[in-house]
């Protein structure tokens, strides 16, 4: 007995899928970020559908955490599992994409490379290589201090003195020899990244370890990742520089598969924090 093979979508299931990222588009439409959602008469104004199949269909989505509402506004924004799916897919292409040129980083400087990402005040390593063609994982799934770290500095690269007093409302303290105690002095370092293309550490966070970090941008431009290389201060202090501008040129590479093949344009930095 064979089995018969699937057929197409029943049309009416095609069109609801349609109508649903009609909905989905509509918030995320720039009109409802800046409202922070948006209610059943509006969606169904820039969709062009009933406000009664609006409803359901809304309905549906939420009970399934694609979107959410808001108990106080009763308005609709994105939700949370939409989001999950994909910060899994972006980390998962951002891995794919970076591994490769993590092995040829690592060989190039004979030292291991960390593939970090931003987690409120920590950074995360999410892949390391070593220089010898093969994974490490002492420091996958690690979070350390962002603000004593390079990878942490340019991680904040896009950060606005705004967001850096809401990220760090105090910089923590027993930061050990961190030239960073202060919002001011974060900025400074965030500043001297911008400049020259990558930071740099040498025994701030840990005794006896230096680090350079360079950052990966995605088609928008926008910084989501870091490369680093962290080592002995013995073996990687005297040569910072170099490793710096090595893995930048490797953090530019990443970016490229990501969608981001232009220099970003030079702007006035915003205000300094005091």
């Amino acid at each position: 007995m064979t089995t018969p093979l699937p057929g197409p979508a029943p049309r009416h299931h095609v069109h609801g899928l349609r109508r649903d990222l009609d909905l989905l588009e509509a918030l995320a439409s720039p009109e409802a970020q800046h409202a922070g959602g948006l209610g059943v008469v509006r969606l169904a104004q820039l969709v062009g559908r009933e406000k009664s199949q609006v409803s359901r269909a809304l309905k549906a989505l939420a009970e399934e955490s694609v979107v959410e509402r808001d108990p106080d506004t009763r308005g609709y924004r994105l939700g949370w599992r939409l989001f999950s799916l994909v910060a899994r897919t972006v980390e998962d292409r951002l891995v794919r994409a970076a591994e490769p040129v993590m092995h040829k980083l690592s060989a190039d400087l004979e030292e291991t490379s960390h593939l970090c990402v931003l987690r409120d005040q920590e950074v995360l390593t999410i892949l390391s290589v070593s220089g010898h063609s093969f994974r490490v994982h002492d420091w996958e799934g690690r979070g350390v201090p962002a603000h004593c770290t390079s990878a942490g500095r340019v991680l904040l690269l896009d950060a606005t003195p705004d967001e850096l007093y809401v990220r760090f409302p105090d910089i923590p303290s027993g930061g050990g020899r961190s030239e960073v105690r202060t919002l001011p002095e974060l900025w400074a370092k965030i500043q001297e990244g911008r400049r020259t293309g990558f930071a740099k550490v040498n025994e701030e966070f840990e005794a006896g370890l230096a680090g350079v970090s360079a950052p990966v941008r995605d088609f928008r431009g926008r910084v989501v990742a870091a490369l680093n290389i962290s080592a002995p201060a013995a073996r990687l202090g005297h040569r910072l520089d170099d490793a710096g501008r090595i893995t930048a040129r490797a953090a530019a590479a990443v970016s490229a598969q990501l969608g981001w093949d232009t220099p970003p344009t030079r702007r006035p930095a915003p205000a300094r924090p005091t």
